[in-house]
């Protein structure tokens, strides 16, 4: 006989989803990415893909009618959900008061923006989120950036995007994503997700992506120094470094310089970088610059 302990709490299902979205005159738009988790085992396959300790403190992005936010309470310390639409931030307290009365003062909404949020009130030491898709990457950077506290997290996001976020060097979708995400630590690729646990359902599969936050790299260079020659690497990635980072550099033959001094080919194509050749090209351009010391 199952015990009431054993019981899991309940989560919004399909039906729950769409009265709320009734009750406040809501419906899903692309242009603010929005779809519904209506699935209660993906939200507890979300959470348990997390990894979060109990005692951390959750950020979450666009928690929308809050199916995850409730699982995320269910294992963590405490929430802070950043919601861009102030319909459903302001519904999101009332909702977690009705399904979890006991973690109601665990929640703090911040109506906002993600991408122009640089401080909340609890540091975050993780980030679970369903990502909207127009947007997931420069959400996430945005976070690593602003956020040293993340420490780890997990985020669903458009499948192809989930795999050019992990692709290493010399893969067909390895790219800014890749590279700029492997400045700050390691990212994996945790699991599909299909469309049909999501109201509207997408016309594409989720992907879900673990990341975890390394050390800093040792560099002269700043990050927005080596972020510049990773956009520029990027911007024609058809063409060798040596064509691709001449506006970069301020010609082709400085670009040329650059990149023997970094140790790297300038026949050589971004896409076949680490983030470690990025960065000694940044320095390389730096120590080249007149008045460095």
């Amino acid at each position: 006989m199952t015990s009431v302990e054993s019981t899991p709490p309940p989560l919004l299902g399909a039906t729950e989803i769409r009265r709320l979205a009734d009750e406040l005159d809501v419906r899903p738009t692309k242009t603010l990415g929005q779809n519904f988790v209506i699935d209660g085992n993906t939200i507890r396959r979300i959470v348990a893909s997390a990894k979060l300790d109990p005692d951390e403190t959750v950020l979450e992005v666009g928690p929308g009618l809050g199916s995850l936010t409730l699982g995320l309470l269910d294992a963590a310390a405490r929430v802070v959900a950043v919601e861009i639409d102030p319909k459903l931030a302001a519904r999101l307290p009332q909702t977690v008061s009705e399904f979890r009365p006991e973690k109601a003062q665990n929640l703090t909404v911040i109506l906002s923006d993600a991408l122009k949020i640089t401080e909340l009130p609890h540091a975050p030491t993780a980030l679970v989120a369903n990502l909207p898709y127009n947007v997931a990457v420069p959400v996430v950077l945005h976070l690593l950036e602003h956020f040293p506290s993340l420490q780890h997290g997990l985020v669903m996001v458009q499948d192809e995007v989930a795999d050019r976020m992990v692709a290493g060097p010399g893969n067909k979708t390895y790219g800014v994503p890749s590279v700029k995400g492997a400045w700050y630590g390691t990212m994996r690729k945790a699991g599909v997700i299909g469309m049909n646990v999501f109201w509207p359902a997408p016309k594409i599969n989720s992907g879900l992506v673990r990341f975890e936050r390394g050390p800093e790299p040792v560099t002269t260079a700043s990050r927005k120094e080596v972020f510049a020659v990773i956009d520029a690497a990027f911007a024609q990635r058809r063409k060798t470094l040596r064509a691709a980072l001449a506006g970069w550099a301020g010609s082709p033959a400085l670009a040329e310089v650059a990149l023997l001094a970094a140790g790297v080919d300038p026949q050589a194509r971004g896409e076949k970088l680490g983030i470690e050749s990025f960065i000694a090209i940044a320095e390389a351009k730096a120590l080249a610059e007149p008045g460095t010391p």
